[in-house]
């Protein structure tokens, strides 16, 4: 097990509620002074119904007193709107800011630890679980302050009319806070376990669509299905067996605490009989055991959620513990020339055995240099690397003679364009996908970036030209398509870097040739470093070298 895997300490849960409750102390304030106005209001009704029995029993003008109940009544249902509206605006907002907020930091995190979790699993963390921690925030809001209001106060009220009848009750409820704690530590793993279920819920969603031209073309949409139907069923199990924790629990305590708030009056009675107690203060005594016994139950049932919630808090409170990608250094050159050495570089994956060993490679500013190799050589890895993706276990990789991790990191990655094996595409037009480095292109920036890779010919033979939507991944064009695209994307940065992985694997031979005349033109003057197997691409280099058993040499 991972140790980010690991349950995150108390601290950090709370930390969460507090990042997610700071932005927002003032309008939370002003609510909690709304909300204790409500409870008062509230409060004051039970006091006032049994002036209105004393009325009643001594005959006397019980008007007004009706009028003050229905006053209070008709405050506390304002009180309970505007209330309803703040929160509303306060909880929506929460969630914003926290989903902002876990984006910009899994957007900062090392792309390793991307690459170790499912893209659903991450999905989750902003949709499943910040959902439901806002919703929980936002339901808690609404309810645990003016429940807690009105427990107090019904009990202080019970105090002062009765003090000692009322004190048994107020000396049990440290007692039940107790027994919440106790089983909080039997329902908590319950909660982590669901959380975890909604995530791979998601992961398997997001797996599946993903898929869905390979399930289809192997029949294998059934099996999909089934998958996905059993785990339905583990998180309808885990749902039910909190579910039915929750739904037991607040019926329980309204149990417990109306026969506790019976045993009262029926002492209480036995006073008024003896004449020690008004019977006004009987009727304000029993409206108010009522007031504690209902919330009190709700309360519990508040408790019962929040340990459904805290699998969710538990989860994103894990990745924003996991510290973001080193930011790089201050150093920042004049001017960049494209000179790279790597100086017995290492390297191995976590849990893997050593990719690179004390490898060694100097490249000109200027120079095209291509490295091939059997599969799983280490190939990807070295540019990687360069990318700073990852950093070396031993040795340094030197740009323009400065150890990478004494530049700034956004300065370093502007300076190398990446054409990946695998191109990567957002949803979005051509055009915009050519200046995703450089959003404020011009226009014929990017149809020239586009004529140096040879990708306008295909583009202008579109019905919207630039326009052209490429769809999830770029799925609406072929893969030799998507890659010129890739390569015009890096020609418009500019820079005096290039590299190449298997930048040609999609094409056809005369694709191919085509792809490396327009490569022979984008890379004068800059330091290219190119991983491929294809005889025409290699024939681009200055120099060919050989990656195996974690080292390099010169290629027969």
């Amino acid at each position: 097990m991972r140790t980010d895997d690991l349950p995150p300490p108390d601290a950090d849960v709370r930390g969460i509620f507090a990042s997610l409750l700071r932005p927002h102390a003032k309008t939370l304030a002003l609510t909690a002074c709304l909300l204790l106005a409500q409870s008062l209001a509230m409060l004051g009704l039970p006091w006032a119904a049994g002036r209105v029995s004393a009325a009643l029993v001594s005959a006397q003008g019980v008007a007004p007193w009706l009028w003050a109940v229905f006053g209070l009544v008709a405050l506390q249902a304002g009180l309970s709107w505007w209330v309803a509206v703040r929160i509303q605006d306060t909880a929506t907002g929460m969630v914003a800011d926290g989903s902002g907020r876990l984006f910009a930091h899994l957007q900062a995190l090392p792309l390793p630890w991307h690459q170790a979790r499912r893209r659903g699993d991450i999905l989750a963390l902003l949709t499943e679980d910040i959902d439901r921690l806002g919703w929980f925030l936002g339901s808690t809001l609404a309810s645990v302050l003016p429940l807690l209001f009105t427990c107090i106060g019904a009990l202080g009220m019970m105090l002062w009319i009765a003090p000692a009848l009322a004190l048994p009750v107020a000396v049990l409820v440290p007692l039940g806070w107790l027994g919440f704690k106790l089983l909080g530590r039997r329902l908590r793993p319950l909660g982590r376990h669901l959380a975890d279920a909604y995530a791979q819920r998601a992961a398997q969603a997001e797996e599946a669509l993903a898929l869905l031209p390979l399930a289809k073309a192997f029949v294998a949409t059934p099996r999909a299905v089934q998958r996905f139907r059993g785990q339905l069923a583990q998180v309808r199990a885990l749902e039910r067996r909190l579910g039915r924790w929750e739904a037991a629990i607040p019926p329980l305590v309204r149990l417990l605490a109306s026969a506790l708030v019976l045993g009262l009056l029926w002492l209480a009675a036995g006073r008024v009989a003896a004449g020690t107690l008004a019977v006004a203060d009987l009727v304000s005594l029993m409206l108010y055991g009522l007031l504690l016994a209902q919330p009190v139950g709700e309360l519990a049932g508040v408790w019962g959620q929040w340990q459904s919630a805290r699998g969710a808090a538990e989860r994103i409170a894990r990745a924003l513990a996991t510290a973001p990608e080193p930011r790089g250094g201050t150093r920042l050159p004049s001017a960049a020339r494209g000179e790279i050495a790597f100086e017995a570089v290492s390297f191995a994956y976590p849990g893997g055995e050593p990719v690179l060993q004390r490898l060694d490679l100097r490249i000109r500013a200027g120079e095209t240099v291509a490295v091939t190799g059997a599969n799983g050589a280490g190939k990807s890895t070295l540019l990687h690397l360069l990318l700073r993706f990852a950093d070396p276990d031993a040795g340094r990789i030197l740009f323009d003679g400065t150890d990478l991790r004494a530049l700034p990191l956004d300065w370093l990655r502007s300076q190398v364009g990446w054409v990946s094996q695998q191109v990567l595409l957002a949803n979005a037009s051509i055009g915009e996908n050519i200046a995703y480095g450089r959003p404020g292109a011009s226009q014929a920036e990017i149809e020239a970036a586009a004529r140096l890779a040879r990708a306008d010919g295909f583009i202008a033979a579109l019905p919207a030209g630039y326009a052209t939507a490429v769809g999830d991944d770029g799925v609406r064009l072929s893969g030799g398509q998507r890659q010129r695209i890739a390569l015009a994307r890096a020609l418009l940065l500019d820079p005096p870097v290039l590299v190449l992985d298997e930048a040609t694997a999609m094409f056809d031979p005369a694709g191919e040739a085509e792809f490396v005349a327009a490569c022979r033109e984008g890379l004068r003057h800059r330091t290219v470093l190119l991983v491929t197997h294809r005889p025409a691409s290699l024939a681009l280099a200055d120099r060919v070298l050989l990656l195996e058993r974690g080292g390099l040499r010169e290629a027969v």
